[in-house]
């Protein structure tokens, strides 16, 4: 059963929680990344981009430190505080259409060895160390691991309750998403939600594989330094726990570089022995249904229909597309052994992707292109209750969460 746990956050001020909450740093182009750190020093870029106050770039064990350094900064000149108790946070995103609410909380290390958090992605060691170094150092965790549990009536309507209070924030950033989080300090209210996800049998992580991965790893470390009690804050790491029907799951397209020597013909029968291809012409073309992919090549698009009886569904990975795609063409056809680590294939994502792979290919930059529907909920746990992974960028989940909203001192 999964455990969570209330934590004392680190928090921005109330009235600098707008200019401090940022999105990942990858996610930033060089100019606005740029622009953010010259004109706001509230920005949570500027802890973990430590080398613009000097000027300079810094890796390593000296970012590491560096980091730590501009952390107790932020702390010393109370741009972030810390609170005085043990709390849950309730946190609630909107843009649109889209709407998110879960809750800030730690999760057990232990249920992470135990299975009772699920995984459906492999992680690199080498990230996983560099993780871990890079939180043994900085002693503080600001980025949540996103999971998800199957909905609860109990829960929901706990959290329905929190949400008539006046929240803590409130507040809208640029790319116009509106924030709230509550803070649950009342302690009948902290135990009833620990119980309620007590009899939650699983939980399962969305977004956050190597996070989590690195959390475990400090754990084993530091029990090595010193014999554990089990109440060290490295045997829990900060989660965002949202229910599954909240949760928003995109495509990834796949672009190669080139047809393994093959002429577009000999491609097109290597195919055939595993798909019914229909030529679409130039118009726009996107597949609507499962095991069926659309392509581009050569200024045409196609539609592939898997050929089912040449095609065998042995366990929950064989029946998911993007491994699907795997075995029948990018590594028997296109000769792409690796989808890590191969140059020749890059991935795309987003509801105009067909268009930017479109032109990626005209431009001849790659090419072949190839679009799948997006991944079920169901699919993923399917696949990580059977103990498998599935190929790398198979999901883009949302939400994407920011940074320095609550923060997990280790």
């Amino acid at each position: 059963m999964a455990q969570i746990k209330p934590f004392k956050a680190i928090r921005p001020a109330k009235d600098k929680v707008a200019f401090v909450a940022s999105r990942s740093y990858q996610e930033y182009p060089k100019k606005e990344l740029n622009a953010e750190l010259a004109f706001n020093p509230f920005s949570f870029l500027h802890i973990i981009n430590p080398g613009y106050k000097f000027h300079k770039k810094v890796s390593g064990s000296e970012r590491f430190q560096l980091v730590h350094n501009r952390y107790l900064e932020f702390l010393e000149e109370g741009i972030l505080l810390k609170d005085t108790d043990a709390n849950l946070y309730l946190y609630q995103i909107e843009k649109g259409n889209f709407r998110c609410c879960g809750l800030f909380c730690a999760t057990s290390v232990g249920d992470y060895r135990a299975d009772v958090i699920k995984k459906h992605e492999n992680t690199l060691e080498q990230r996983e160390k560099l993780f871990a170094d890079y939180l043994d150092t900085v002693a503080f965790n600001a980025e949540p691991v996103l999971m998800t549990y199957q909905d609860n009536e109990a829960i929901s309507k706990e959290l329905d309750r929190q949400k008539k209070r006046t929240p803590e924030y409130f507040f809208t950033t640029k790319d116009r998403m509106t924030h709230r989080l509550w803070v649950i300090s009342e302690k009948e209210t902290v135990a009833k939600l620990t119980q309620e996800f007590d009899k939650v049998p699983s939980l399962y992580i969305a977004d956050g594989h190597h996070r989590s991965a690195s959390s475990n790893l400090l754990a084993a470390i530091s029990e090595k330094r010193n014999p554990p009690t089990g109440k060290e804050a490295y045997n829990f790491f900060m989660s965002y726990l949202i229910p599954e029907s909240e949760i928003r799951i995109y495509e990834f397209n796949r672009m190669v570089k080139d047809l393994n020597g093959l002429s577009k013909e000999r491609f097109l029968i290597a195919l055939d022995k595993f798909y019914r291809i229909e030529n679409q012409g130039s118009i726009l073309y996107k597949p609507t249904k499962k095991h069926h992919f659309g392509m581009y090549l050569d200024g045409q698009f196609y539609s592939l229909y898997l050929r089912k009886k040449v095609y065998n569904f042995t366990d929950p990975l064989s029946k998911l597309d993007t491994q699907i795609l795997f075995k029948t063409i990018l590594q028997p056809i296109l000769g792409i052994k690796d989808l890590r680590t191969d140059k020749r294939i890059q991935y795309g994502y987003g509801k105009h992707n067909v268009i930017q792979m479109k032109d990626e290919i005209d431009k001849g930059s790659f090419s072949v292109g190839f679009s799948l529907v997006p991944i079920t909920m169901e699919e993923i746990k399917d696949i990580a209750d059977a103990g498998l992974v599935m190929p790398p960028k198979s999901t883009y989940i949302e939400p994407k969460l920011r940074s320095g909203i609550t923060i997990y001192e280790l």
